[in-house]
């Protein structure tokens, strides 16, 4: 006799989740975000079998495109971008969907051009009247983009279907220009309806933070004050601005990956175990602790910020930034920014979040180390452990993602010599299938209205909180920190470290 549970399958996790009738609108679709991410991730998911057979793609920019000319674009995208194989019936039935629409942001007769066009999908493909609005384009244009949608009847909520609106960040450029962009495109769509882009919340080993601390009875007895030493948090890259001084240039380091990305590793770091893993239950624990964390009060002492000089990278001479097209020779933009922050709950109490990130460094990675005390008392000699370091538990989010654990172990041979080393877990290496884009998952969560992988507006609004004072500071206090091309960041950073009796790691 089977002991099924008919409902406990219809919610079994293991089973594909399939969007239902459904389109997206594109803005901006011209661009590299669009190109290189979005549109190749929606070709992934009707690979996969995760799109409606109707599924509709809607493009708009400025271009003087026909239909065919978009679906060219798309085509030429995914065959270069794309994560999983290209199949010529896949395509054929995405195709049947694609449509185009020419005009600028401030266009009405464009914009009811897009309302004809979506009402026409709705007949041809059976998109149910469930369209996404992927606002793909430079922050300023935000406001008036969410206004056209509500001018034209193109986000009105009718029964039995929806409409979302999809931004990306920055989401304002402080707290104050935040609220009112909250403010604005809530009055448009619900805040349900509402999905806010941190693509680094879609990354596979980014979900694993919530695997390995919540599955797994080992780790998350010690999570806490009584034996975690510090935390270090790293994104780095090894490029620098390339063409996208327009972009950069007054918005820098801090704002662009700090007040997003790495405080929502943070809270994933930090926050205690929720209820479930529903939107509403992840985003109270994450809204929890990011209350608690402290700005720190001696910010010239516990943050940092860098610039960096002309240097080499990758065997090649590199320009610093100041010398880069398009930046004034005057800017204090910052390409790197440290900061030292703490939690003040009972879990965390005096255990140190080091958070840095920067331009132009060592290598590209991504990661949080999650650093051990040490032993309390010591039978070995100092001697045989001299070359011993900290335990650590280190989640490697990019490039090789997987998890790292170092411990000290013996050294073969007769006498008692102690030494670091690692037991490694690696995506690659322990699951056959590759792991999904992130913004595959992202875009799929959007169609099927799953929030809980998209910061709320509370997050955002304390990510602000705790950034304004830092980047007031930085305002007032001269100039960043130069550091070379092609090193970890300018020295300041170490000293910050230094006067704690800790280093940076070296990825």
């Amino acid at each position: 006799m089977s002991s099924s549970n008919p409902l406990r399958d219809a919610q079994d996790r293991r089973l594909p989740r399939i969007a239902g009738p459904s389109g997206l609108v594109i803005f901006g679709v011209t661009g590299d975000l669009s190109r290189k991410k979005l549109m190749p991730a929606v070709y992934d998911l009707a690979n996969r079998g995760l799109l409606p057979p109707g599924f509709s793609l809607v493009g708009f920019a400025r271009r003087d495109w026909a239909s065919e000319d978009f679906a060219q674009v798309v085509h030429d995208a995914v065959k270069e971008h794309a994560r999983t194989e290209f199949r010529e019936e896949v395509w054929q039935q995405l195709i049947q969907g694609m449509r185009f629409v020419q005009g600028d942001f401030d266009d009405d007769k464009a914009f009811e051009t897009l309302k004809a066009t979506i009402q026409e999908l709705d007949k041809a493909q059976g998109t149910g009247g469930n369209f996404a609005f992927y606002l793909s384009v430079p922050p300023k244009f935000f406001p008036q983009v969410v206004q056209q949608l509500k001018k034209h009847g193109l986000a009105e909520q009718k029964e039995n279907s929806w409409r979302r609106a999809v931004i990306e960040k920055p989401f304002g450029h402080d707290l104050d220009s935040a609220q009112e962009l909250n403010r604005i495109v809530h009055e448009v769509f619900p805040p349900n309806e509402v999905f806010r882009i941190d693509h680094y919340l879609g990354k596979e080993t980014v979900q694993n933070i919530l695997a390995l601390r919540f599955a797994n009875q080992m780790f998350e007895p010690i999570w806490n004050r009584s034996y975690v030493d510090h935390v270090q948090i790293t994104m780095a890259e090894d490029i620098g601005i390339g063409g996208r001084a327009g972009y950069y240039d007054g918005i820098g380091a801090a704002r662009d990956v700090i007040q997003n990305h790495l405080l929502q590793l943070l809270a994933l770091t930090a926050m205690e175990e929720p209820a479930s893993f529903d939107a509403d239950a992840l985003v109270a624990e994450k809204s929890k602790v990011l209350g608690a964390v402290k700005i720190p009060k001696d910010l010239g002492r516990d943050t940092v910020r860098g610039q960096y000089a002309a240097g080499w990278q990758g065997g090649a001479k590199a320009v610093g930034y100041l010398q880069e097209d398009g930046i004034d020779p005057k800017s204090k933009t910052d390409t790197y920014a440290a900061v030292k922050l703490e939690i003040d709950n009972r879990r965390w109490a005096g255990v140190p979040f080091y958070l840095r990130t920067g331009k132009r460094l060592g290598r590209r990675v991504t990661e949080i180390a999650v650093v051990f005390q040490r032993a309390p008392h010591s039978p070995f000699d100092h001697t045989a452990t001299e070359e011993l370091g900290q335990n650590a538990i280190v989640i490697r989010v990019q490039p090789d993602e997987g998890v790292t654990v170092r411990f000290g172990s013996k050294v073969p041979g007769t006498s008692m010599e102690i030494r670091d080393v690692s037991m490694d877990f690696a995506y690659g290496e322990s699951f056959t299938e590759s792991s999904p884009e992130a913004y595959e998952r992202l875009i799929l969560d959007v169609l099927l209205g799953d929030a809980n992988l998209f910061p709320r507006l509370e997050e955002v609004e304390q990510s602000w909180r705790i950034l304004d004072p830092i980047e007031q500071y930085w305002d007032t206090h001269g100039k960043p920190a130069q550091y070379a091309s092609g090193t970890w960041g300018p020295v300041e950073a170490d000293e910050m470290l230094a006067r704690d009796g800790r280093s940076w790691r070296r990825p």
